[in-house]
């Protein structure tokens, strides 16, 4: 039986959709897969195939070189790829991933850009105002965004950890409070969050809490989704925070991303003179993971590269 790439590969990109995977995220994998369909019609072949063998593996692998000089774009495209066929193959359409067969080097790690200091804090001053300026569900909207930013700068979150994140996640300690993160594949963590968290995290509960008391929500998720007029549901998915991000990049003119942010909070640590081990695990990331990038960077502008925590500016 001839398969429809097209049509497979919509039924692909929904299904990461249904698996919470970001609207970017997405669209990268759309794009990716798109450019086998390019090479496939270059090599005149249709988008119907009953097998991908061996020697259109090694073509494919030899248009990716000649196409892209970064060997980045060449493994990203081969691993979006790559989880197609396994798609295929949960679904008896292939026998085997004819790309298991197909090396590619290894990944290379790009230079850290994060967000400078002076917009971190101008961010969490618009944000502040934001909350002061505003009432009803729009100053719980602010006051959540309020949330996510310490979250981030704070504890050095990714936005697919913060989207799981319950109210029962904030833990109280004897110096404030820790967010504790949790995944189905490895042991729990807890990161601590600087002393600015506690009044616009007191703040942010007590109005949310009461809000869907009003409203009679229940809901457990310590973010959520929103419209102007009312909550749609508990928990707020990576898009919904890549959207937030958008909107703030408009007013304070600044590519700031949550992905820079971050990078921000990993340059704070460091200036901090946080054990490195610590900011592994802080990161949920593997002992062996380097942060020599982070070190070149400080070493090359240290004066540029300083960062610290929120309250110490206040």
């Amino acid at each position: 039986m001839e398969i429809n790439l097209l049509e497979k590969q919509q039924e692909f990109l929904k299904l990461l959709q249904v698996q919470g995977k970001s609207f970017n995220t997405v669209k990268n994998y759309k794009a990716d897969l798109q450019c086998f369909n390019v090479f496939m019609i270059d090599k005149q072949q249709h988008l119907k195939i009953k097998a991908f063998t061996s020697s259109q593996v090694q073509e494919y692998s030899q248009y990716l070189d000649k196409k892209y000089d970064s060997s980045n774009s060449v493994r990203r495209r081969v691993q979006a790829l790559r989880l197609f066929f396994d798609y295929l193959m949960a679904q008896n359409l292939f026998q085997d991933n004819p790309l298991k067969q197909m090396a590619v080097s290894p990944k290379v790690l790009d230079n850290p850009e994060p967000t400078p200091f002076p917009e971190v804090l101008k961010t969490y001053q618009v944000l502040k105002r934001r909350v002061q300026n505003s009432e009803g569900l729009a100053q719980i909207v602010n006051a959540r965004n309020l949330v996510i930013f310490h979250l981030i700068y704070g504890a050095g979150l990714k936005v697919s950890d913060m989207a799981k994140l319950h109210f029962s996640s904030i833990l109280k300690d004897q110096k404030g409070f820790r967010v504790l993160v949790e995944h189905p594949k490895r042991d729990p963590y807890s990161v601590p969050l600087p002393m600015s968290f506690n009044a616009d995290f007191q703040f942010y509960k007590t109005h949310y809490l009461q809000f869907l008391k009003k409203e009679e929500l229940e809901i457990q998720e310590l973010l959520f989704n929103a419209n102007p007029y009312k909550i749609l549901a508990g928990g707020l998915s990576p898009r919904g925070t890549e959207l937030f991000f958008e909107d703030l990049r408009k007013e304070i003119k600044s590519d700031m991303t949550a992905k820079s942010l971050r990078q921000s909070c990993i340059f704070k640590w460091l200036n901090q003179n946080t054990n490195h081990t610590t900011i592994k695990e802080w990161l949920g990331v593997t002992p062996s993971y380097s942060l020599e990038l982070y070190l070149e960077e400080l070493k090359k502008n240290p004066s540029g590269k300083v960062y610290k925590d929120i309250q110490d500016q206040e």
